[in-house]
């Protein structure tokens, strides 16, 4: 593996209640996060071919620990999300160059299908800076009951010259979701939108 890792940390979050309403099933959602040495950080890199073929290695790794967390088949996900911080001396477009040209075909062959587009978020940040990943439907943009998003954290991550990298999966959508658009019945998986 190129990516040198210092930690993987994975969350697992289950609603059980919300508006004083049970939630059962609970719905839960899960993220794996590897902490890494940043191989750009602290000069300008033109060619970012290393970072691009580190998320790619992530995107197996992650999706495979954040659906063991959920303890479901991998076709069973519902929606997902990715995510990356770079410490103090990294650049946006490190995280860039982890999570969008390659990541995204493993985590979807972990999934066995995901037509839509994987929602992200990247920033700039110090030691336990709060990584915000979006999420979304897998398979149709438009399931508004989808939309949603799962905060973590790591106390000393990421370092100045680390960055922190997320894959989240759930096993639902938002608890009591009541605001329309298309519902995950109507799914037809063609285009990532519907």
């Amino acid at each position: 593996m190129a990516a040198k890792i210092r930690k993987i940390v994975t969350f697992l979050e289950e609603t059980r209640t919300e508006a004083n309403r049970s939630i059962n099933p609970p719905t839960r959602r899960a993220a794996a996060v590897a902490v890494i040495e940043n191989p750009a950080a602290g000069a300008y890199v033109e060619d970012l071919a290393d970072l691009i073929a580190i998320g790619e290695e992530l995107g197996t790794l992650l999706t495979e620990r954040a659906v063991a967390a959920l303890g479901i088949p991998a076709t069973s996900v519902e929606s997902y999300g990715k995510a990356a911080a770079v410490g103090e001396n990294g650049e946006l477009e490190h995280a860039a160059a982890i999570l969008h040209p390659k990541l995204g075909t493993p985590v979807r062959k972990v999934l066995g299908k995901g037509a839509a587009l994987i929602p992200s978020s990247k920033k700039r940040g110090g030691l336990g800076v709060a990584l915000d990943i979006p999420l979304g439907h897998k398979d149709a943009a438009y399931v508004r009951s989808h939309f949603d998003g799962m905060e973590v954290r790591i106390n000393d991550a990421p370092r100045a010259n680390e960055i922190m990298v997320a894959v989240a999966v759930t096993d639902s959508g938002r608890p009591l979701a009541r605001v329309g658009g298309l519902s995950k019945t109507e799914i037809k998986g063609e285009d990532g939108l519907r």
